[in-house]
């Protein structure tokens, strides 16, 4: 059973010849459960935040936990490989930012859709 998951992320518009497109729906495999990791002894209202998305997670999953190669990840997540590949740059860089930096790291979950798929 895997949940497919729609995200929809609120950031500016950029110029492009393509307006209005939707990003493609995800397929991720797991639930995360937690949601915030801080560092230890510090208020979590007073730290810089950094948002990891779910999407963002499932690939550092498949990709540096589970050992997978790019493409039977991004097949896995429904997703190209190119697509997969600067989704786990983003993450890494996200990650390593809240480590180094002492942030908030926050998993942001989107609204699911659950498929039998």
């Amino acid at each position: 059973m895997c949940a497919l998951i729609r995200i929809i992320l609120y950031q500016p518009l950029q110029v492009t010849p393509v307006l209005n497109k939707q990003r493609r729906t995800r397929c991720i495999g797991f639930d995360p459960g937690v949601l915030c990791f801080k560092p230890c002894g510090q208020r979590g209202q007073t730290l810089e935040t950094v948002n990891l998305y779910t999407d963002e997670l499932e690939a550092l999953r498949l990709i540096d936990f589970e050992g997978l190669y790019q493409e039977e990840s991004a097949q896995r997540m429904g997703i190209s490989r190119t697509t997969l590949s600067r989704t786990v740059v983003t993450a890494r860089n996200k990650v390593v930012d809240a480590l180094l930096n002492g942030k908030r790291l926050v998993l942001v979950k989107p609204e699911l859709t659950i498929s039998t798929d």
